[in-house]
């Protein structure tokens, strides 16, 4: 059986608080805190754009995205985190980040939410390992809350988004090049 030298005591004990700082937040409250965060954010946009209720009855599922800062000074970047619901009940996390580079200056905060309108678009965005916001998406624009459901539940489109909320000093909020990855709060 070999002796602990001095050294390796030493190693050891100094690498203990590193490897407790590794915790996978087994136990944490997250996921109450994004639960609660996205129960907050759906009855803001229901309250503030009722014809969106339409589009919740008739989806299979619905990425809410409660916070999303976006910042950028040449490049820019964004992150987020929300919850997929389907039949209203939460069935996985997931994180959003962007990047970007170009003219661009500023901060801002939004919230948005993926209805998904047929059964492929939520079984190809659940099968992903990271799913991209693209050309299959049809943007509705929050102002017309109003008439909001007439215009979306008429299109072929599989994913319908609703960007709202938006605060900040940085103009436009798009959903083009954002990539939602699975997380485990």
């Amino acid at each position: 059986m070999s002796q602990i030298s001095r050294r390796n005591l030493t190693l050891s004990l100094g690498a203990l608080p590193l490897v407790a700082a590794c915790a996978n937040g087994i136990g944490s409250d997250g996921p109450q805190r994004i639960d609660a965060r996205v129960d907050a954010t759906l009855a803001q946009l229901f309250t503030n754009f009722p014809g969106t209720r339409s589009l919740e009855s008739k989806s299979t599922g619905m990425l809410v995205m409660p916070l999303v800062t976006e910042a950028g000074l040449g490049l820019g970047g964004a992150y987020g985190r929300g919850a997929l619901r389907v039949g209203g009940v939460t069935v996985d996390y997931y994180s959003t980040t962007k990047a970007s580079a170009g003219i661009q200056i500023g901060a801002q905060q939004y919230a948005h939410v993926l209805f998904f309108m047929t059964e492929d678009a939520l079984l190809n965005f659940r099968r992903s390992p990271g799913w991209a916001a693209g050309a299959n998406v049809l943007y509705a624009t929050p102002e017309t809350g109003a008439t909001l459901a007439a215009e979306t539940t008429t299109s072929m489109a599989p994913v319908i988004a609703v960007v709202f909320g938006q605060s900040g000093l940085r103009v436009g909020a798009t959903l083009e090049g954002v990539k939602y990855t699975r997380i485990i709060p």
